[in-house]
């Protein structure tokens, strides 16, 4: 897997940066409450250092963490083991960071049912905090995000495009627009990390190229892309994957699974944490590249509010500087946010460029 970090591996390394984000994300985003019970999954491949700081977060509020470690699994989405599926269907916050995370799991659907508050974090590692949570105006993200959901839920025709050759229409006909980067208000709603909102146009309305240039993952082979993946979608469907090496691997993934639901596009997503300036391979801080776009293909779930349905995997990709026009108005060009109003709030977060 191609990566783009330089992590400094000491455990000193920005400790009381990454103190103050554990607090932050414990207290304030998954607003954990004395008393409560919170499981923290990690794997093989997580940064322990962020872990920790977790579990001590959780404590010191007093609440009870209970941290599982396990080997890291071969893809995303799979079942985890017994012990660990009885935990995190039988607590009241679960906190993922697990590199090949259980999102869209069945067990993951139980903890879900039953009320627990998710938040995912895959690949989550000190600099990766510090920089989307520690150092960031997680409110003023949000007013952000409100902001593109209402924009994005008012208008019917979505067209993408790019440099890249990407050239994608859809229409949402009235469909919502999900704003996943908020804070864990609800039992047994999914968030994600800050500077994101996912929808999904009607899904037989998607049709044209869309070409991934930033980040695709999984497969755990991939992650920052060398080389552009570029697919062409009929009625919501990929029909064709075009590229060099990092494409192939992408299609015999997607073949192995033997699924024709891992074919289907379950979303799109805009990035806007300005924490994250580039992509890095982790596909959590990719998703949120300032200005960029994202695109889910395989499961969808209910959160998305569209047609809902299982597949065997999931899988994410991102294009660093699209355009997007709304009902035939620019509302982004080349990465670069044209709406006055979110130019305004672009300044709020002192995002270079406005």
């Amino acid at each position: 897997m191609e990566l783009n970090i330089g992590i400094e591996p000491a455990k000193e390394y920005l400790s009381f940066e990454l103190a103050k984000g554990a607090l932050k994300l414990v207290k304030d985003v998954m607003l954990v409450k004395e008393g409560e019970n919170v499981v923290i999954t990690a794997d093989s491949s997580t940064d322990r250092r962020v872990v920790e700081a977790t579990a001590n977060a959780v404590f010191s509020i007093g609440a009870m963490p209970t941290v599982i470690y396990y080997p890291t699994a071969p893809t995303g989405a799979m079942e985890p083991p017994a012990p660990i599926a009885a935990a995190i269907t039988n607590t009241d916050v679960w906190i993922e960071y697990t590199y090949s995370n259980i999102q869209h799991c069945p067990s993951w659907r139980k903890a879900l049912e039953n009320g627990c508050r998710y938040i995912n974090l895959t690949g989550m590692d000190v600099e990766m905090m510090v920089k989307t949570i520690t150092n960031v105006d997680y409110d003023a993200i949000i007013e952000l995000g409100e902001f593109f959901k209402e924009t994005i839920q008012s208008a019917d025709e979505i067209i993408v495009k790019s440099d890249n050759g990407t050239n994608l229409t859809a229409y949402n006909r009235g469909r919502r627009v999900r704003h996943s980067g908020q804070k864990a208000t609800k039992k047994g709603y999914p968030v994600m990390l800050a500077g994101q909102i996912s929808w999904c146009p009607v899904e037989s309305t998607i049709n044209g190229t869309l070409v991934f240039d930033g980040a695709l993952w999984p497969p755990l082979e991939l992650g920052l892309l060398k080389k552009p993946v570029r697919l062409e979608l009929k009625e919501g469907r990929i029909v064709k994957i075009e590229g060099d090496l990092e494409a192939r691997l992408f299609e015999n993934w997607l073949k192995s699974f033997n699924d024709e639901n891992m074919y289907r596009l379950a979303h799109y997503s805009l990035g806007f944490n300005p924490g994250v300036i580039r992509p890095t391979g982790r596909i959590v801080e990719d998703e949120r590249v300032f200005g960029c776009i994202e695109f889910g293909i395989g499961s969808q779930g209910a959160a998305i509010m569209g047609e809902c349905w299982a597949a065997a995997s999931h899988t994410d990709g991102t294009l660093l500087k699209p355009t997007i026009i709304l009902d035939g108005e620019i509302f982004e060009e080349n990465g670069i946010y044209r709406s006055p109003k979110a130019r305004e709030l672009c300044r709020k977060l002192k995002v270079a460029g406005y």
